[in-house]
């Protein structure tokens, strides 16, 4: 560094012994969510035809986006617009009022819903423009009841229509013992499923052995639903590029493990592949007050910028920063195309996924966000369809389309898609998945429904529920990082049907039983799952209970 008059700068620059100079610019902290997600690529949608609004800006516009979680600051810039609110509505259900003094909600809603011009913009939500629902059901300490959550669930159902709430961020959880088939919290992210919402849950944190390596079966309730998307976190390292990305060591991984006991007092897991897909959680910036309780106990991971008042950005890191931004890319697809099916919009997520080499599908599902993909997807299929009440086989697209190239290029890192939808025990492939209407994204329906048991064997029910042209696979594969689910088998067919005992990386799990400290929560308690930090140490209310 060197200082000197403009002059000199001349001078130096005219006698060819300097190739370059460059002025000592100003550095400030930069977010990359939006690049990295492929939501930056979407923006601009004027090469496409116009979206329902008539506008070519996507941004979530008209979408109603409903946050449930400790509250949201309504005074905080990223979610005002013009000087006022974009919360259209707000309930609570703790007995504390609507804000957010505990911060969880507000860091959460920033990343799938936040506007913030704050540094050009670089914190800003995947759906900067959607209309916000603030659903209080966490407590000033980030933790709440069953009852609360249900409440505040069946208060959306009952509002859907008013604030045309489209998908619902529950990035909160509590463990998964019930088979969701029984779990009240399943049982209410099914019936909000049926009636059009998605319903996006965080995984959970418990993916860490507590003496370390790896910890399989402790996806949370109600992330154990099939009716659910549920998204576990992917760290991207703070950079564009997807080359480098990998999944978080604290992410929860699947099967599922909640059960149920038969009439010969033996208990049956559900052993749902989960999560459905990844998405960056570690060390993301988002917005929170600088008096909330998270600020005040991390002040570490609060973000030094002047001018802003009480306003304030922090680090957080958890599968409760990953699951908005899964939320705010299923507004940017409602915006794209309002006709959709919730299963739909998780076949999309998913077909159009980033396979992470080295990472499994108890691990990722079908992969990692890739919103450029998901938009490039749904502006393929006709808007002027009620796929609620379509046929099976039924073309979704125009007779003259064909596929779109089934890869995407982010940050000069060009991957394929997986081009796979989950089912409960195994994945399906083949590109009538996207071209022709399946039962399976029926609001009644999941992919499972349609496929045919026999002993451990498992097909497809090509007579009534899928179309030909489509294959299923019940391995659990290794991923390469190719398309198709490509890789090395980790776990064969028929292991996850029936009982379905798992050994992996030397760490035994059975009968539900998570193997670590043995503290548990106590039935009925949620927590926000999204307090990690750097390394991935738990802090705060889910130190001395969780791990």
């Amino acid at each position: 560094v060197v200082k000197m008059p403009l002059s000199a700068v001349e001078s130096i620059a005219g006698s060819g012994m300097a190739d370059y100079i460059s002025p000592d610019r100003a550095t400030a902290f930069t977010g990359h969510l939006e690049t990295t997600t492929g939501a930056e690529a979407v923006r601009d949608q004027s090469a496409a035809a116009p979206l329902a609004s008539g506008d070519h800006r996507l941004d979530g516009t008209g979408v109603g986006v409903a946050i449930l979680d400790s509250g949201i600051d309504g005074g905080h810039a990223a979610f005002r617009k013009n000087g006022s609110s974009r919360i259209v509505a707000a309930t609570d259900f703790t007995n504390s009022g609507t804000n957010d003094p505990n911060g969880h909600g507000s860091h959460v809603g920033g990343l799938a819903v936040g506007s913030s011009a704050i540094n050009g913009g670089a914190y800003r939500g995947i759906a900067p423009d959607a209309d916000i629902v603030n659903v209080k059901v966490l407590n000033y300490n980030g933790t709440g009841q069953t009852s609360w959550l249900l409440n505040g669930l069946n208060w959306v159902l009952e509002n859907r229509e008013q604030f045309n709430i489209r998908v619902v961020n529950l990035s909160l959880g509590t463990l998964a013992i019930d088979t969701y088939t029984n779990d009240p919290l399943c049982r209410k992210v099914k019936q909000l499923s049926e009636a059009g919402i998605v319903v996006v849950t965080a995984a959970g944190n418990l993916g860490r052995h507590p003496e370390g390596g790896k910890l399989y079966g402790a996806i949370n309730s109600p992330a154990n639903s099939p009716y659910a998307i549920t998204v576990g976190a992917s760290n991207s390292f703070g950079t564009a590029g997807r080359g480098d990305d990998v999944v978080t060591t604290y992410s929860s991984r699947g099967p599922t493990r909640s059960f149920y006991t038969n009439e010969n007092g033996v208990k049956i897991h559900d052993n749902v592949i989960k999560p459905d897909l990844v998405a960056p959680g570690n060390s993301v910036i988002s917005s929170v007050r600088k008096t909330s309780r998270l600020a005040s106990i991390q002040p570490d991971m609060v973000l030094s910028i002047n001018g802003i008042g009480s306003d304030a950005y922090m680090y957080q890191s958890g599968t409760s920063m990953s699951a908005p931004l899964v939320t705010g890319a299923v507004a940017l697809m409602y915006e794209a195309n309002p006709n959709l099916t919730p299963g739909m919009v998780k076949a999309l997520l998913q077909y159009s996924a980033q396979p992470i080499s080295g990472a499994e599908m108890f691990e990722q599902g079908a992969g990692q966000l890739n919103i450029e993909g998901a938009i490039r997807l749904t502006r393929s299929l006709r808007s002027d369809l009620a796929f609620g009440s379509m046929e099976r086989g039924s073309l979704m697209v125009a007779d003259s389309w064909s596929m779109p190239v089934a890869n995407t290029e982010i940050g000069g890192h060009a991957f394929p898609w997986s081009s796979l939808i989950l089912s409960n025990h195994a994945f399906i492939t083949g590109t009538n998945l996207i071209s022709y209407f399946q039962n399976a994204y029926r609001l009644m329906n999941v992919a499972n429904d349609g496929v045919l048991l026999s002993g451990s064997t498992q097909s497809l029910d090509t007579d009534n529920f899928y179309t030909a042209g489509l294959s299923l696979n019940a391995n659990i594969m290794l991923s390469d990082g190719g398309a198709l689910g490509s890789g090395t088998a980790r776990l064969l067919p028929g292991v996850l049907i029936g009982d379905g005992v798992l050994i992996g990386d030397g760490v035994l799990i059975g009968d539900g039983v998570l193997i670590g400290d043995g503290v548990l929560i106590g039935d009925g308690v949620l927590i926000g799952d999204g307090v990690l930090i750097g390394d991935g140490v738990l802090i705060g209310d889910r130190t001395a209970r969780m791990e």
